[in-house]
């Protein structure tokens, strides 16, 4: 097998799937080094592109390769001293293709790298992110002194980037003379790379601490870099320590960040933690209003509230559901009928059993043989307290109902006692087979 050309063809298709500034960064020096059994070795300059190529790229270098190479089982990824030719390292073709910038990249202001479009005014508020609009508004009044750092989290499409820019947007207008800046990790560990490689890591530090307020998105991926996760740690406390604001966002909790260091894990829990859940019915709703109106569009209650009810999954789930309507509806140029709106809709809607709060309190409480309204009574006895935990666990693991919610519905208790209960619950069921099996037990019960 020709490693080299089969290293140079994957590359002429790698390049065409990322943006010309990582793909120098991140594919520079590289190469196969051999192949053994079908596992393909890839050869790479440094740790840090190791990690991130491992962490960011696997699946698209995966596939790639398996494209073109009908025997590969694997890629694996070897540090070492290549002697590549400059002129040939990167040159997978001889001219880039200059590709027409998406249209929202037209909005992106080069200075700070917000987006315009995110805003507050824009922005629905509902039980699943209310927390995390309040902390976002309290910061705005006073940032760097109230929930620094501010890290919010969720899974995809839930508002999480519009939120935090959003912040940023906000401060920009309160306060003119502040500088901000938002970025996403990907960007900040390529600079930090770039600054290693050209001698010029006091120009990183002097970039990025300069700023008032620093926006990192997509933090999660910091979880195996163990240098990026140091240069990170000393900047934040260069931030905290002169009262100036940081804002994170992850797809997940920071205690559940592979690999990620105690000390930044500590840093995070200084601040302010909160989590975005999938919105609930009334934020669904509110959201279309919003959309339509930004489309000057008017369609029948029945059929929004339809949509609002069979599509529950993220907020991008939902919009791009609104979209093929809409452009149906300006293709028809007439008012659409709901068996034609369910006739749209019939591939993205996802079977799923509703389950109220009430059922799942209800269940739990029949299957430990407790009275149902104990699980909401303030008390300390154990089996009852492990009951009301496996409920507020359930809810937010197979439910995905939000923390506020879950408190407010369980006896008015506070956000951080549910995500306590859940944490709890959630460690204890990698120790305890007991648990595990009584909690499959009870999820048999709701099918």
């Amino acid at each position: 097998m020709d490693t080299k050309q089969l290293w140079k063809n994957c590359l002429v298709e790698i390049e065409e799937g990322v943006s010309k500034a990582n793909f120098s960064t991140w594919f520079k020096n590289t190469c196969i080094l051999k192949e053994e059994t079908g596992i393909v070795y890839v050869g790479v300059p440094n740790e840090f592109v190791r990690d991130w190529l491992k962490n960011k790229y696997h699946k698209l270098i995966t596939k790639t390769i398996a494209d073109s190479y009908e025997n590969m089982r694997a890629v694996e990824y070897v540090i070492t001293k290549l002697e590549v030719n400059k002129q040939e390292s990167l040159k997978t073709n001889d001219t880039y293709i200059n590709k027409e910038l998406p249209l929202k990249d037209l909005y992106i202001n080069p200075d700070d790298n917000l987006n315009p479009r995110y805003r507050f005014d824009s922005f629905i508020v509902g039980t699943f992110n209310e927390l995390a609009y309040a902390a976002s508004q309290a910061i705005i009044e006073n940032p760097g002194t109230k929930y620094n750092p501010f890290f919010v989290y969720g899974g995809t499409g839930l508002g999480k980037t519009h939120l935090i820019q959003a912040v940023g947007n906000s401060i920009k207008e309160k306060y003119p003379n502040k500088k901000i800046h938002y970025l996403t990790l990907e960007k900040f560990a390529t600079d930090f790379i770039n600054s290693l490689q050209n001698n010029k890591a006091n120009s990183f530090k002097e970039k990025y601490r300069k700023y008032d307020l620093l926006i990192i998105d997509d933090i999660q991926f910091i979880g195996k870099m163990e240098k990026i996760q140091e240069e990170l740690f000393h900047t934040f406390n260069t931030f905290y320590e002169n009262n100036k604001q940081i804002i994170f966002s992850s797809d997940k909790h920071p205690n559940y960040i592979p690999e990620l260091a105690d000390r930044l894990k500590s840093r995070f829990a200084a601040g302010m933690i909160v989590d975005v859940s999938e919105p609930e019915y009334e934020s669904r709703l509110a959201i279309l209003k919003v959309k339509l109106k930004e489309q000057n569009i008017d369609l029948e209650n029945e059929i929004t509230e339809y949509i609002a009810q069979s599509i529950q999954g993220n907020i991008r789930e939902l919009e791009g559901s609104l979209n093929a309507i809409i452009c149906q509806y300006r293709l028809k140029n007439k008012p659409l009928t709901i068996p034609e709106v369910k006739n749209l809709l019939k591939n993205n809607i996802k079977p799923k059993k509703n389950v109220s709060i009430k059922e799942v309190v209800k269940t739990v409480s029949d299957y430990y043989s407790l009275e149902e309204a104990s699980i909401y009574e303030k008390t300390r006895r154990k089996e009852i307290v492990k009951a009301r935990q496996i409920v507020m666990y359930l809810l937010r693991e197979d439910f995905n109902v939000s923390y506020p919610l879950i408190g407010q519905k369980l006896g008015g208790k506070d956000h951080t006692t549910v995500i306590h209960s859940y944490l709890k619950i959630k460690a204890d069921l990698k120790n305890d087979p007991q648990l595990l099996q009584e909690l499959e037990q009870i999820r048999i019960m709701f099918k």
